[in-house]
């Protein structure tokens, strides 16, 4: 099985980036974030024509998630157990929920496509969403890692964290400053790690970015984040023997700021008769 995770930065503008992406590299599932647009607007028939059936999560021109599979996809789900909402000025437990998550089961592998909040600046109060989502997240992970340990788990998207030093090459994202570098989130990072899963990447592929600002010439000056990955269980991460960085999605017609990140797994057959376990 080949998985990828991909921002794709308004799904309805690249859509054919995306799908000749699809067919092109053979990829058997993808989870996109930020596609911009509810499910009524989605450009159903590019996907299909090439394969996928898609589940979708969006709910304005903000945000977005969804999961492209070439096989069915099943139990899906559009939040996880205590995520939080958020509305801008407002406080307490019932605001609305954003469309920043979506899980399907697909070829018995439990798959997440996850757009994690910005947090926008350190004293604003959507980094204080951030964290207490990415809690949340991590609670979740555990109570199913912990519940469900043979099941190949994981967690893919925009995580907007950089949670090491050599993650960060934009000069402009300072530690103590700026979003993404802080000490809490690099914190909640690993704490999801905590909870049962592990970057299946970073050991294939140790050095490079996966988004460049596209104001003042990040690309072409290698200022990137590595901020997108792919979190797996035990079953999960025992499975993958190649990842790559698709750093040349970056360049081109109209790119999304980020690029795909990709792995093959070697799964062992689930039982298709298993019950659901997933809500």
């Amino acid at each position: 099985m080949r998985i990828a995770t991909w921002n794709v930065n308004s799904i309805r503008t690249r859509y054919g980036r995306v799908v000749d992406f699809l067919v092109r590299e053979d990829v058997d599932v993808l989870a996109m974030q930020e596609i911009k647009c509810t499910a009524e607007q989605f450009p159903h028939d590019a996907f299909e024509a090439a394969g996928y059936e898609v589940a979708i999560h969006g709910l304005s021109q903000w945000n977005g998630v969804a999961i492209a599979s070439r096989t069915p996809i099943g139990d899906v789900s559009t939040e996880f157990p205590g995520m939080p909402g958020f509305l801008k000025g407002q406080e307490g437990p019932d605001l609305p929920k954003e469309a920043r998550a979506i899980g399907a089961t697909v070829d018995g592998v439990r798959v997440w496509s996850l757009y994690v909040p910005n947090g926008r600046s350190l004293g604003d109060p959507h980094y204080t969403y951030k964290l207490d989502w990415l809690a949340a997240l991590a609670e979740h992970t555990r109570a199913e890692t912990t519940a469900h340990p043979e099941v190949p788990f994981a967690l893919m998207g925009d995580f907007n964290i950089a949670p090491l030093d050599e993650d960060n090459g934009d000069p402009a994202v300072v530690e103590g400053l700026s979003t993404h570098v802080s000490q809490p989130e690099r914190q909640a990072f690993f704490t999801l790690e905590d909870a049962g899963v592990t970057d299946v990447v970073r050991a294939l592929v140790p050095t490079g970015f996966t988004y460049w600002d596209y104001k003042q010439l990040k690309f072409v000056r290698n200022e990137g984040m590595r901020i997108d990955f792919i979190l797996g269980s035990a079953p999960f991460a025992e499975a993958v023997t190649a990842a790559t960085i698709h750093r040349n999605e970056r360049k081109g017609d109209a790119p999304s700021d980020h690029v795909p990140v990709l792995v093959d797994l070697e799964l062992s057959r689930v039982d298709d008769d298993l019950p659901m376990i997933f809500g």
